[in-house]
């Protein structure tokens, strides 16, 4: 079937175009836009995929094209096509995406605020477009508090006097309409008031109040001056926490997108540099690499835009279709909307905000198992190994000068250590320091134990991890070699800092791992750990060795022998002191007895 479809792929075009994928039943089962049809469609028929394009590419049966006459109408084609069907494996977002507006409706008695994804022009009055609904909810209640409106149910004038008024009268936080205390005509003063806010007119209208007041006050009608005062402060404190209550459009809408265990889209709406707003979408790995994921997503996403469009969108990195991708939303606006990729200054500060956003979304929506497997199954790919690399084995050599040379082995499972796994091995028969050799002697005598049959050296680790370069890599292979066995070995090799930039083959060969945050992480925590390991196993040999001297000595308990290896570093330094260089560590009674000792034959 492949090779029938494949055949069939060679043969279309190269022009740009939409291709749609079909199951056996003739379903649609994934749309996608091309440059060059031909190129992008035979890929799907040679090599090898991820797992969720193999599971796709599996299904295929058979497959059309549609061949556009620029890669602007195949982008309008892919959004209608993916709308209409709504392939299993295309990105499908959730639809009716934009920016809340609140509406009120002037031509009743006793208007009220409400939400509405877009404005019409059905004689209400809109403001807006806000950054998201949860914050335009908020709005209407912080305002609604302030003017004293209510923030109810109920309906007016048809429930005045029915019911008992609600909490919020009885904290002060509405006037009562319900009980007819106020008239419609001031709760229709009160909210043109609010309109005014939302205009972004509180200045004038706090103006107008305090003209108000004053005249009040000069009438010696304080009662109703307090009240003005009251609700001057309010809208005062309200226009300072609100500061994005505002006719204007969205400026710039950032784009964050994050491939992990899940994979996240996130935009954040900024109006003149404050956020105003955020959305997410969490979703199953997209089939695409990132950039043309996140131009599908782009599509998906302004596809079914409803009102209040950025001037801007900002990028983490370039899609290859932007100007494409700029022509169709200016055209779905009605107005001018640049895509940038900034690299640097305030609009790159953005994007980074977002791309973070959408990393703390993947972390906080995933498990440590998730997230542990997903970056195997990246390293797996990278290092193009045959299975999955469950268990990783990782080898360390420390020495002090030619003799105490030790080396450490530490296991991971599904990226976790397994300390009781862990190995120690003391290098024997080496006359000189020699790191080769120490390498080979170490991973040779680990798994002679496993040919062996030693049950505790098994089973066998799916990656094997050497710190240090090509050449001790080609030495654990060759330790391997020996033993009739193969397994996959890389080299660790580290940066200025200390901090492992690469995995090495044996061949010199260098596999990059900073680009990818989680393996860069994964590794170098490996490192670390099997680093730490060795040290600790070489310090523990050292000081058994410090206490099979020191502990000879009559006097001399594990606290004399602490100080004293602390002040002198060796025993061979203890040996050589002076009485009256030991008496500045220890009590001179202490000190006469380790002199004469090191220095009148009592030493054995």
């Amino acid at each position: 079937m492949l090779e029938t479809l494949a055949e069939k792929a060679n043969n279309l075009p190269m022009l740009p175009g939409v291709y749609i994928m079909l199951d056996e039943h003739n379903e649609v089962i994934y749309v996608g836009k091309a440059k060059k049809l031909k190129n992008r469609v035979t890929s799907y028929f040679h090599g090898e995929h991820l797992p969720k394009v193999a599971a796709m590419v599996e299904k295929v049966r058979d497959f059309n094209v549609i061949v556009a006459g620029s890669e602007f109408e195949a982008l309008v084609l892919e959004n209608s096509l993916i709308k209409r069907h709504k392939p299993q494996y295309n990105i499908l977002l959730k639809d009716d995406k934009g920016y809340p507006f609140i509406r009120v409706d002037v031509k009743s008695e006793y208007p009220v605020m409400s939400i509405s994804s877009r404005s019409p022009k059905d004689g209400a009055k809109y403001f807006g477009p806000f950054g998201g609904r949860g914050q335009t909810r908020e709005i209407i209640g912080t305002i609604s508090k302030a003017l004293l409106l209510p923030d109810c149910s109920r309906k007016f004038p048809r429930d005045i006097g029915k019911e008992r008024p609600c909490l919020n009268y009885h904290m002060g936080l509405c006037a009562g309409w319900c009980i007819g205390k106020k008239s419609g005509e001031e709760y229709r003063s009160l909210m043109q008031q609010a309109m005014l806010i939302l205009d972004g007119k509180s200045d004038e209208l706090t103006a107008a109040l305090t003209r108000q007041m004053e005249e009040y006050a000069e009438e010696l009608r304080f009662e109703q001056a307090a009240e003005l005062r009251d609700r001057i402060k309010a809208i005062e404190s309200l226009s300072n926490k609100q500061r994005v209550i505002s006719t204007a459009f969205a400026d710039t809408d950032a784009i964050g997108f994050c491939r992990g265990a899940k994979t996240c889209f996130s935009v954040l709406h900024f109006v003149n540099g404050d956020l105003a707003g955020k959305e997410v979408e969490m979703m199953d790995e997209p089939l695409e690499d990132d950039s043309e994921a996140l131009s599908d997503l782009l599509l998906s996403y302004y596809g079914s835009h409803r009102g209040g469009w950025p001037k801007s969108v900002i990028l983490p990195y370039e899609i290859e279709d932007r100007e494409a991708m700029e022509e169709l939303l200016s055209e779905l606006s009605g107005r001018r909307i640049y895509i940038e990729t900034p690299k640097r200054g305030e609009k790159h500060l953005l994007v980074q905000s977002a791309m973070l956003n959408a990393a703390e979304e993947v972390m906080r929506r995933t498990t440590a198992q998730q997230r542990s497997l997903k970056t195997l199954e990246w390293l797996q790919k990278a290092l193009e190994l045959d299975v999955y690399p469950k268990r990783i084995e990782a080898f360390d050599i420390s020495n002090l000068g030619d003799t105490g040379i030790v080396a450490g082995m530490t296991v991971h499972v599904d990226g976790r250590p397994l300390k009781r796994a862990y190995k120690k091995f003391r290098i024997k028969d080496l006359e000189i320091r020699d790191d080769y050799a120490s390498m080979h002697q170490a991973v040779y005598r680990r798994f002679k134990h496993y040919t062996d049959g030693d049950e505790s050296f098994a089973p066998l680790p799916e990656l094997l991890l050497i710190d240090g370069g090509d050449t001790h890599a080609a030495m654990a292979e060759k330790a391997l070699a020996e033993l009739g066995l193969k397994l996959p070995v890389f080299g660790m090799v580290k940066d200025d800092r200390h901090r492992t930039r690469a995995l090495v083959c044996s061949d010199g060969r260098e596999i990059g791992i900073q680009g990818n945050q989680a393996v860069f992480a994964l590794i170098g925590s490996v490192q670390e750990e099997t680093h730490r390991f060795t040290i600790e196993y070489q310090r523990q040999l050292r000081n058994e060795g410090y206490a099979s001297v020191l502990d000879r000595i009559d006097g001399v308990g594990p606290k004399r022998r602490e100080d004293l290896i602390k002040a002198f570093k060796s025993v061979k330094a203890v040996k050589n002191a002076s009485y009256e260089q030991l008496c500045l560590v220890v009590p001179k009674n202490t000190a006469r007895t380790v002199f004469d000792y090191f220095h009148n034959g009592e030493e054995k």
